[in-house]
């Protein structure tokens, strides 16, 4: 698969995460007849709690040699089980967070991807049209995005999966969706509607400098748990929470005329092809409005 390196500014080959069993489970009968059984919750859950378990340690060397972790840029400690590692904290001088206040930075690693939001609330992703009434359960709520932009973050597993908040604010409301949960890969957007069909938690933000952004954890197939901290008001760079094995998903919306997107990460985007970015890459400034002229 290629992606958009925005660290080296050039274009990288990256092999997905069990690409032969996502192709089986998704594109062949048998495995979507079995899709039924694991993508309910409790079977993640289930592993979940394996992961959480001290045999799970052994998981660790394996995955360190197979994805390259960078173990330096970690907190050096004696990790429990698989889970704990997983969500292992960063060095903070290895994510620079920018102290513009129009900078308006990635919240996690991940592969970014930005879509306009039309005036009927649909936004495309690879041959899928999805509706933000329908990821969001709320209409009102939705409406406020018409002409904005959506913001898509896959985190892959290799990624650090902790995720911050982009500037300061207030979060106005939490709730949960549940639902199902399918892997967030490439590969079953052909296949499903994903964002529509898996658990998610939304968070609406009054945020200091973007208007209101509504924000998305996306639950993916094994992923224990999504798991966020009880947080009222908020800091930029502030730790929002993370996520428990698997790769996984945050979406934003933004309102219109909020953001200016960064010119690579929107020209990527409309040829289909994700951006890798680290938390705290810049990918857009605050958008100027235009003084009327006076006569």
């Amino acid at each position: 698969m290629r992606i958009f390196d925005y660290q080296q500014k050039k274009e990288i080959e990256v092999s997905q995460y069990n690409q032969k069993s996502l192709s089986f489970l998704y594109q062949t009968a048998m495995g979507r007849f079995l899709l039924k059984g694991i993508t309910r919750p409790w079977i993640s859950k289930i592993y979940g709690k394996y992961n959480n378990s001290k045999f799970s340690k052994r998981k660790i060397p394996e995955f360190v040699k197979k994805y390259q972790i960078q173990l330096e840029d970690y907190e050096q400690k004696e990790y429990e089980n698989f889970n704990e590692f997983f969500a292992r904290k960063i060095i903070s001088e290895k994510r620079k967070i920018s102290k513009k206040e129009s900078d308006f930075i990635s919240c996690c690693d991940s592969r970014v991807m930005v879509y306009p939001i039309d005036k009927n609330l649909i936004f495309p992703i690879k041959h899928s049209n999805y509706s933000i009434s329908s990821i969001l359960k709320d209409e009102k709520l939705a409406s406020k995005y018409k002409n904005g932009l959506c913001i898509v973050l896959r985190l892959a597993v290799d990624d650090y999966h902790r995720y911050h908040f982009f500037d300061s604010g207030q979060i106005k409301k939490n709730y949960t969706i549940r639902g199902k949960l399918h892997t967030v890969s490439p590969i079953v957007y052909n296949h499903y509607q994903v964002f529509h069909e898996n658990s998610r938690q939304v968070s609406v933000l009054k945020t200091d400098n973007f208007g209101t952004v509504t924000w998305i954890e996306v639950g993916a197939l094994m992923v224990g748990k999504i798991k966020n901290h009880p947080i009222e008001k908020f800091q930029r760079g502030e730790e929002k929470g993370y996520f428990e094995f698997g790769g996984s998903t945050i979406i934003l919306l933004l309102e219109k005329n909020q953001v200016e997107i960064d010119p690579i990460i929107l020209e990527y985007s409309s040829y289909g092809i994700e951006v890798k970015v680290k938390m705290g890459t810049i990918l857009g400034k605050k958008k100027k409005m235009k003084k009327k002229s006076s006569k």
